[in-house]
C-alpha cells in the first residue's frame, strides 16, 4: 500500500505496487462518521460566512467609483475574489472527498486541487501585495503615490492571479507522484513531495514577508507614539490592535497547516496525523472568513459606501472623499508631517480608518 524505496548501488529507485498511495484514494479518507459530521458543520458554516461576507466587499466595492479609483482597493477586491472563488471549491471539494468518499479519476481530482490551491494562493498572493502596499506608504510616504497607481495595482494583482493558477496546474500537467513514479505526499493524494516542498516554501517566504511588512508598521507606529498628541495616540492604538490582529490571524490559520506539511516531507504522517490535517485545513477556510473582517469591514470608508447603498432607497447619502485619499489622511497631513503622517496613512491604506 506504500511507495517502496529501495536503494541500488547507491541510486533511489522508487517503485509502485498495485493499489499503491498515488491510486488508492481510500487510505486518505480516514476520518470517522462523528468527524465528518464535525467538519461538515465547520465547513459549511464557514463557507457560509465567507461567501457572504466576501459578496458583501465585492459589491461595495464595484458600486463605489470612490473606492474602485483606489489602488489599495484593487488588492482589497482581489482579496474578496480569491477567498469567495476559494471557499465555494474548498467546501465543496473538501466534503465531496472526506465526506461522501467520491473517488474521482485522478485528472479529475487533480483539476478540483488545482481549483483549492489556486484560490488559496491567490489569497495569499493578494494579502502580500496588500502588506507592499501598507509598507511602502511608511517606507516611502512621500513616493507613495507616484508608486502605487491604478495601472500598476492592476498590473500586479493580474500577474499575481496568472502565476497562481500556472503554479495550481502543474500538478495536472504532469508534476505528479503518479506520473513521475517518484515519492508521494502522505497527505495529498497524487502530489509529488518536491512540487509540495516548493509550494510551502513560496508561500512561506510570501507569509514571512507579510509578517515582516507589519512587524515594521508596528514599530514605526510605536516609535512615534511618543511624539503626537493624544488624539493621534489614539490612532496608533487602534492601528496596533489591527496589525496584532492581523499578524495573529496569520500564525494560526497557516502555522499548523504548514507545520503539518513539512513533517509529511521528513516523517511518518500516520492516520492521526491525516485527521489532525484535515482539521487542520479548516484553518485555510477560517482565515478566508477573517479577511474581509481585518481587510475591508474595518475600513471606516466602505464602512460609509455600505450604508450609502442600505440609504439609497431613502435619498440619503453621505459623500466619500474623492481624492484617492482618506479621510484619516487628510487629518494626518495636516497635523504632522513626514513619517508621522505616513504612519496613520498607513491605518487606511485602503481609503478608511481602523
Amino acid at each position: 500500500m506504500k511507495l517502496a524505496l529501495h536503494r541500488i548501488a547507491g541510486t533511489t529507485v522508487s517503485t509502485l505496487t498495485t493499489g499503491n498511495l498515488a491510486d488508492n484514494m481510500e487510505c486518505f479518507m480516514i476520518l470517522t462518521p462523528g468527524q465528518q459530521l464535525a467538519v461538515a458543520i465547520l465547513a459549511l458554516t464557514l463557507g457560509t460566512f465567507t461567501v457572504l461576507e466576501n459578496l458583501v466587499v465585492l459589491c461595495v466595492i464595484l458600486h463605489s467609483q470612490t473606492l474602485r479609483s483606489r489602488p489599495s482597493y484593487h488588492f482589497i477586491g482581489s482579496l474578496a475574489v480569491a477567498d469567495l472563488i476559494g471557499s465555494i471549491i474548498f467546501v465543496y471539494s473538501f466534503l465531496d472527498f472526506h465526506v461522501l468518499h467520491r473517488k474521482d479519476s485522478p485528472n479529475i481530482f487533480l483539476f478540483k486541487l488545482a481549483g483549492v490551491i489556486a484560490s488559496f494562493t491567490a489569497s495569499v498572493g493578494s494579502l502580500f501585495l496588500t502588506a507592499i502596499d501598507r509598507y511602502i506608504s511608511i517606507h516611502r510616504p512621500m513616493a507613495y503615490k507616484r508608486i502605487i497607481t491604478k495601472t500598476k495595482a492592476v498590473i500586479a494583482f493580474s500577474m499575481m492571479w496568472t502565476i497562481s493558477i500556472i503554479i495550481s496546474l502543474l500538478p495536472l500537467l504532469g508534476w505528479n507522484c503518479k506520473r513521475l513514479g517518484t515519492v508521494c505526499s502522505d497527505i495529498f493524494p497524487l502530489i509529488d513531495q518536491k512540487y509540495l516542498m516548493f509550494w510551502i516554501g513560496m508561500t512561506s517566504i510570501l507569509l514571512l514577508f507579510i509578517i515582516y511588512a507589519y512587524m515594521f508598521i508596528l514599530w514605526k507606529s510605536h516609535h512615534h507614539r511618543s511624539t503626537v498628541r493624544p488624539d493621534q495616540a489614539r490612532m496608533d492604538l487602534r492601528l496596533a490592535k489591527t496589525l496584532v490582529l492581523i499578524l495573529v490571524a496569520l500564525i494560526i490559520c497557516w502555522g499548523p497547516l504548514l507545520a503539518i506539511m513539512v513533517y509529511d516531507l521528513f516523517g511518518k504522517v500516520n492516520d492521526f496525523i491525516k485527521t489532525i490535517f484535515a482539521f487542520c485545513s479548516m484553518l485555510c477556510l477560517l482565515n478566508s472568513t477573517v479577511n474581509p473582517v481585518i481587510y475591508a469591514m474595518r475600513s471606516k470608508d466602505l464602512r460609509r459606501a455600505f450604508l450609502n447603498i442600505c440609504h439609497m432607497c431613502r435619498g440619503a447619502t453621505q459623500t466619500l472623499d474623492s481624492s484617492g485619499e482618506s479621510d484619516w489622511n487628510i487629518k494626518s497631513v495636516r497635523t504632522t508631517a513626514g513619517r508621522i503622517s505616513a504612519c496613520h496613512r498607513l491605518c487606511s491604506p485602503c481609503g478608511g480608518e481602523f
